[in-house]
């Protein structure tokens, strides 16, 4: 399917790895001109190579750090206008929220709340000025279906969905949609970490963690990232403007509800 995307230009934020570099792989397939950023440069221009060895659109990188208001400057510094936003940050750290103070929430907020929001008040109006643009933001399922010990990324990301909501509804009219996708348990670095974080606290072998949850999961295994860049891909695409202020799962089944 041809998205219709060609030549558009796109920012995907955590893009290094993992989920954020799967959406900057499928755009580039489609021959969107992406610019991707995280912090850390060597392996971000790592990915960017990686990415233009594709050869459909261009890419570009900003090493910086999109939680500070130094690191967005200098990414709308070198590149001041976007068709296509991907937000994306890695998730606070699981725990007990007894142990919490103000400073540990304020970190979880900015990272999981407000720098996704600053992002989209630097990129919405020019999207709208121009009649189309395209912002999605990668939260997490806990979203839709709360874990106990992982309070501090739902909080944060679930202010962001409910702000999200309100704003999708001011916008598709002029041609820009706002999306989340809600990851579940995907096979990435972060998965990796926090079954040996787990295995290490519960004195047990790592294997034997990842195997326990995929005994669990509806589906026996884990989603490979690719699956979500191509449905945050199509979220971008030019047939999917009548899909605005939705929160879509991808989670493989896990969530037992009906809605």
């Amino acid at each position: 399917m041809d998205l219709g995307i060609a030549g558009k230009k796109a920012l995907v934020c955590g893009a290094s790895s993992g989920l954020g570099h799967a959406c900057a792989e499928a755009l580039v397939k489609d021959g969107v001109h992406v610019v991707i950023a995280a912090r850390t440069e060597g392996p971000l221009r790592e990915a960017a190579e990686r990415l233009a060895a594709l050869g459909a659109g261009r890419v570009e990188f900003v090493a910086a750090d999109v939680t500070s208001d130094a690191g967005r400057a200098r990414i709308f510094a070198a590149h001041p206008d976007f068709d296509i936003l991907i937000t994306n940050a890695g998730g606070p750290p699981p725990g007990d929220f007894r142990t919490w103070d103000r400073e540990t929430w304020h970190q979880a907020i900015d990272a999981n709340m407000l720098a996704p929001i600053e992002l989209i008040k630097a990129t919405v109006d020019g999207m709208m000025a121009r009649g189309w643009g395209r912002i999605v933001n990668i939260t997490s399922s806990a979203v839709k279906s709360p874990l106990d010990g992982l309070g501090l990324s739902t909080g944060a990301r679930s202010g962001l969905t409910g702000f999200v909501s309100g704003l999708a509804r001011t916008t598709v009219a002029r041609g820009v949609t706002i999306n989340n996708l809600l990851p579940g348990t995907f096979d990435t670095a972060r998965l990796a970490g926090n079954f040996a974080a787990q295995a290490k606290r519960e004195g047990k072998n790592v294997d034997a963690v990842r195997e326990a949850r995929l005994a669990k999961h509806p589906a026996h295994r884990f989603g490979a990232p690719a699956e979500l860049g191509h449905t945050c891909a199509y979220l971008c695409s030019v047939h999917a403007g009548y899909i605005n202020a939705q929160n879509i799962l991808l989670d493989g089944g896990s969530f037992s509800g009906v809605f």
